[in-house]
């Protein structure tokens, strides 16, 4: 057996229920935030937890008792209004563990996947990075950000645990003005993160958890970072268009549905509303450019105008894609002060 596969289980049989009951490339447009229709294949490996009896029960057993205690604290965190449902981790045929999600906050069924370390020690808390889409579902146009975190093996480079979300609209990591079913901001604040913050050995304070995002996901990890300054400790964008304010582009509308809740998530704005929150630390990462380095520079512009602390690379220019180059660098930037903690 590898060493991978360890921690490559389906920890139990259980359906977990919480609560009572921009863009990219040019022609992105794709879709126009409606649900997705097309999903990639991933065949789920069915397998049952070892016996007590194993020798590296230490670990699986450590995981089996967490994941099936975490019904009732996740059901407090969510506070009822999600009514949502997550499913026992399976492992998919890439090596992910992979939660199926059913919440009032998206329309249809969604996951969560998550890539652990090949090793994990007992006590330890490690932190977590959420990679964040810039497709809905599991489409891949622009290839597949676990993926290349896996490839590259950034999960063991850096001992971190790395989770995709799934939503079933365009992700531009808002609530809509008035469609329930797309309330993308609060399905991840209120499901995904307390759902990885009781089932797996993470940090669960804002000093290790971790945004990373291109394109509309580089909006998103920025907006949800300004927003809640409090969960997150840092978020890095690469290729985003950093500066909209107007909506209409990349599919924004049926995500955000008037321009008034648009201007609530405009990173031009939550600049200087959120710079005495930031601190003195460098928490916003802004790293190369595809389509959007006018964006860039006008964001590194603001940043300077208002002094907050930030790391910034001018390039080099890539392909606007998850797999071009740039996502080594900016878990690098993310990660490089936070180690595994005992």
């Amino acid at each position: 057996m590898r060493k991978g596969d360890r921690n490559s289980r389906r920890f139990a049989t259980k359906v977990y229920r919480l609560g009572a009951g921009p863009g990219a490339a040019k022609g992105e447009e794709r879709g126009e935030g409606s649900p997705s229709p097309r999903r990639r294949s991933q065949p789920l490996e069915r397998r049952s937890v070892a016996p007590l009896h194993c020798p590296t029960m230490s670990i699986r057993l450590a995981y089996f008792v967490a994941i099936c205690l975490v019904a009732l604290p996740i059901a407090r965190a969510a506070g009822g209004e999600s009514g949502a449902t997550i499913s026992a981790a399976a492992r998919d045929s890439q090596g992910f563990l992979v939660h199926d999600v059913k919440s009032a906050f998206q329309a249809g069924e969604t996951q969560i996947r998550v890539l652990l370390p090949d090793e994990l020690d007992r006590g330890t808390t490690y932190p977590v990075v959420y990679i964040l889409p810039v497709e809905a579902g599991l489409e891949d146009r622009y290839g597949d950000g676990l993926l290349e975190i896996k490839q590259r093996d950034l999960h063991n480079q850096h001992r971190a645990i790395f989770v995709a979300p799934t939503f079933s609209h365009l992700p531009w990591y808002a609530d809509h003005a008035t469609d329930p079913a797309i309330r993308q901001e609060r399905s991840f604040i209120e499901v995904v993160v307390p759902f990885i913050d009781k089932s797996y050995p993470v940090a669960k304070a804002a000093e290790g958890r971790y945004l990373l995002g291109f394109s509309k996901s580089g909006w998103g990890a920025w907006s949800l970072l300004l927003r809640h300054p409090e969960t997150f400790s840092k978020a890095a964008a690469w290729d985003a268009p950093l500066m909209m304010d107007r909506l209409g582009q990349y599919g924004t509308t049926p995500i955000f549905g008037t321009q008034e809740r648009f201007d609530e998530y405009r990173i031009d704005r939550l600049l200087p509303a959120t710079t005495d929150k930031l601190g003195d630390r460098a928490r916003l990462i802004l790293t190369g450019y595809g389509n959007f380095r006018e964006h860039h520079q006008r964001a590194r512009q603001l940043l300077l105008d208002l002094k907050i602390p930030h790391e910034h690379r001018d390039g080099p220019e890539r392909k606007h894609d998850w797999h071009s180059g740039w996502v080594a660098e900016a878990v690098e930037l993310l990660l490089r002060q936070d180690k595994p903690k005992s």
